[in-house]
């Protein structure tokens, strides 16, 4: 590809020097530079690209991208590509360096605060069931049709993300279904991308250590929605919206007109509309009506923001040519979504569950929904990660401690902040409820397993599906459901050895009467 023609992608470009060089690659790596090469030079939090952009002239790139001007003594023979926005113009030189890789394939993205993965497992599921082969890319896991890895972030850089997408569209896949953050929208890292369904689940507290307020946190999630009604790059993309969601419902008022908007909900103006939902600890079923017609929706999840994630995958499926008679009834067989709400055993008659809710809507959803099972108590091992938004943290407290019956604060990702001062900012929102500290959360996960008796439910939130706990200088292998199945193994086996070291029954005979 001509530079020239990367070049007409960008947002108002001032050029120096030659346009008509061969461009085989982008990096933002200085130190993958070479001839053919084009290096954009991005400002991080803890380094700038600008500052190794004549290195990487010297090393042969072919050209620099950067929002600063040329240096004076540049020279007519090396090109300098001035942009407004160089993460935009990275994004563009991806896709195009890529071949475009979306614009074959049915492509459904996902954004909210909450419900992204749920809804991002689900419509890959109906893909895979209806088309065979469909490629998954989020918090989780990445599926690229032929191979499954753990994912490293929920959005990856937008180089990353096209080559992703390149390997889904070699390997024959025809859907994707991917889960798309506010940092990736704000970062311009699915720039450029054709969207069929945009899927807005939710929004409530979370990232405001990088966006500030929830202002600033919505405006980022309208960003794509506007993005793609502006320029929906040959597709017809629909917004797929939880109208019974304040933000949902301003985000479906503000595109009326610019694009086709489908809502779903319990609200009676919901275009796909749940009711009369039903559950047990091993699923729910509700009524879904859309155009006058009624669906049983049946599907082995519980919690009523669960119900919602459902019903936005299937207006989703129905958005990427996958009808409701043909989804609805595959609902009935899918899988549980790792370390969301998952049921992860019993022992003695309590039942364990492991969740993501890692913010205070979160939580509250989850306790919710296992207090709708009545359980004999609700047990809730929690905590929260260091180095985020320490202002969820007291809220976070107060919702566990109202909802449950007793609550265990423990370490979720410390990071470089000290365990016992996140513990002690959760526990000041707790009141005089209920509660002890464990940092250790092993020790967390095990006694209060060990303490249960039938009919409770115990809820283990926070680190969902992570298999890793991060501390200031360390990062250690840690899997909430290993933890947690090893513990319900440990209950049965000391509930054996108890049984076992009591005396055995006396036997009495029956007194003869005399006759």
């Amino acid at each position: 590809m001509k530079l020239s023609d990367l070049i007409s992608l960008f947002l108002r470009p001032v050029v120096s020097g030659p346009t008509d060089l061969d461009i085989a690659a982008v990096t933002d790596d200085s130190r993958q530079a070479k001839a053919g090469v084009v290096f954009v030079a991005l400002k991080g939090s803890s380094a700038d690209g600008n500052d190794y952009a004549m290195k990487a002239l010297a090393a042969g790139a072919a050209a620099v991208v950067s929002e600063k001007a040329p240096p004076a003594d540049l020279g007519n023979a090396m090109t300098w590509i001035h942009v407004s926005d160089a993460r935009h113009a990275l994004a563009q030189c991806a896709v195009a360096l890529a071949g475009n890789p979306a614009a074959g394939m049915k492509l459904c993205g996902v954004t909210g605060t909450n419900g992204k993965t749920t809804t991002a497992f689900l419509i890959h599921y109906l893909m895979k069931q209806i088309w065979h082969r469909a490629g998954m890319l989020g918090t989780v896991r990445i599926d690229d049709g032929e191979t499954v890895e753990t994912a490293s972030s929920t959005t990856p850089g937008p180089i990353e993300l096209q080559g992703i997408l390149r390997r889904m569209a070699d390997h024959a896949c025809r859907g994707v279904a991917m889960e798309v953050s506010s940092h990736g929208i704000h970062q311009h890292r699915v720039t450029g991308i054709p969207f069929d369904a945009c899927i807005f689940t939710n929004l409530t507290q979370d990232h405001l250590d990088y966006h500030g307020t929830m202002e600033n946190y919505f405006a980022a999630k309208k960003a794509w929605f506007d993005a793609v009604a502006a320029n929906p790059l040959g597709k017809k993309p629909v917004a797929i919206i939880n109208l019974d969601d304040p933000y949902g419902a301003e985000l479906a008022d503000s595109l009326k007109g610019k694009l086709p908007v489908w809502t779903f909900g319990f609200g009676v103006h919901c275009d796909y509309r749940m009711n009369n939902m039903r559950q047990t600890a091993r699923g729910m079923e509700f009524e879904l009506n859309h155009k006058g017609r009624q669906f049983l929706v049946r599907a082995p999840l519980i919690g009523r923001f669960n119900a919602y994630n459902i019903a936005g995958v299937l207006a989703a499926a129905a958005a990427c040519d996958i009808p409701l008679r043909d989804s609805v009834p595959l609902m009935a067989n899918a899988t549980q979504v790792p370390g969301r709400m998952e049921n992860v055993g019993n022992a003695g008659g309590a039942t364990v569950f492991v969740d993501y809710a890692h913010t205070p809507d979160a939580l509250e959803n989850a306790c919710r929904t296992l207090r709708e099972l009545e359980p004999g108590r609700l047990l809730t091992i929690f905590g929260c990660g260091g180095d985020r938004d320490k202002r969820k943290r007291p809220l976070m407290g107060e919702v566990a401690a109202r909802l449950s019956d007793f609550c265990v604060v423990t370490s979720d990702n410390p990071r470089s902040e000290n365990p016992e001062t996140i513990i002690r900012e959760i526990v000041s929102g707790m009141g005089g409820t209920h509660h002890v500290t464990i940092v250790d959360r092993a020790k967390a996960i095990h006694d209060t397993i060990a303490a249960t008796r039938a009919g409770d439910i115990v809820l283990i939130a926070g680190k969902g599906h992570e298999t890793y706990q991060q501390f200031a200088d360390r990062t250690i292998d840690f899997d909430d459901k290993k933890e947690a199945t090893i513990a319900l193994r440990d209950r049965v086996v000391a509930a054996a050895k108890f049984r076992e070291s009591l005396p055995p029954r006396k036997t009495h005979k029956p007194r003869r009467k005399d006759p």
